[in-house]
């Protein structure tokens, strides 16, 4: 029982890891839906988040950090969007994986150009420094914030994607987008704004993390793995899957951390491994194509 405390903070741990790995999964999964276009360079995006925000943080402080960065990342995914990934909706996936492989390496390479190779600091904002001691557990007050954040977040992209005739158009294009088109619907602009939303989602954790785990190139290829092991257990396409999936992962990992810390990272493979042999197609597979 006097490890009790200990346990219950590494699954609170856990569960703030869960909410970035949530925000990365979500915007793969989103345009893997609408486009088939598996993105490995979102890694790249949730890092260049991250340096956006080290250079607005300069001038407008962390909560205009928290606000301009993300509307960043989502602008250059506009762009690339318009002019690269568009090309490649619906066409073989592995044209799409070369696309976004090649991309990763460009960012990875060009924000070593502009900033360097060498990690940048990035404090926790002073206002909300501190611990929250609850009996014997800590809790640091940015990582409640951050999960506040995170929630915030996927609750306005589950109302954005089924409460507003933006969503249904969306869930109605992952299911059938030749009949949206017969009904005279552009996908087109649609496919831009989900690409928009799932780049900003992945830009938006950059900001979010940057102050734990700090800011460097590879920071990007480090958390891809893990997002795409949340979409596997969740099951490509499903929302609630991948909601489900990230807060398993995040609490396996952070109890991990404290009974085997060797198998930490491991473990979240072992976990994908289980649940492929139970449910080939992840957790809420039978929804691959859905958003709901």
């Amino acid at each position: 029982m006097e490890e009790l405390p200990f346990i219950l903070e590494q699954v609170l741990n856990g569960v703030v890891v869960s909410a970035y790995y949530l925000l990365i999964a979500l915007g793969l999964s989103l345009i893997f839906s609408l486009g088939g276009i598996v993105n490995l360079a979102h890694g790249a995006f949730y890092a260049l988040g991250a340096y956006f925000a080290v250079e607005i943080e300069r001038y407008l402080g962390f909560g205009g950090a928290l606000v301009l960065s993300p509307i960043l990342v989502a602008m250059v995914g506009i762009a690339l969007e318009r002019t690269m990934f568009r090309r490649f909706y619906r066409s073989d996936p592995i044209l799409g994986l070369l696309l976004t492989f090649g991309l990763a390496m460009v960012i990875e390479q060009a924000i070593r150009i502009v900033w360097g190779a060498a990690p940048l600091p990035f404090r926790i904002p002073p206002f909300i420094q501190g611990q929250l001691f609850v009996g014997d557990m800590i809790f640091p007050y940015y990582r409640l914030a951050m999960l506040a954040v995170a929630a915030l977040a996927v609750t306005g992209t589950w109302l954005l994607l089924n409460k507003t005739s933006f969503g249904r158009v969306v869930k109605a294009g992952v299911q059938n987008p030749d009949m949206v088109a017969v009904l005279g619907i552009s996908l087109a602009p649609i496919m831009t704004a989900v690409v928009a939303l799932g780049i900003g989602l992945a830009g938006l954790a950059g900001v979010l993390l940057a102050p734990i785990s700090g800011v460097h190139p590879a920071m990007g290829a480090e958390i891809i793995t893990a997002a795409f092991v949340v979409v596997v257990i969740g099951g490509l396409g499903s929302f609630w899957g991948v909601v489900v999936a990230a807060l398993l992962v995040g609490v396996v990992r952070g109890l991990a951390i404290h009974f085997v810390p060797a198998a930490a990272e491991a473990s979240i493979y072992l976990l994908m491994l289980l649940v492929l042999l139970l449910r080939p197609r992840g957790l809420f597979g039978e929804r691959i194509m859905r958003f709901e």
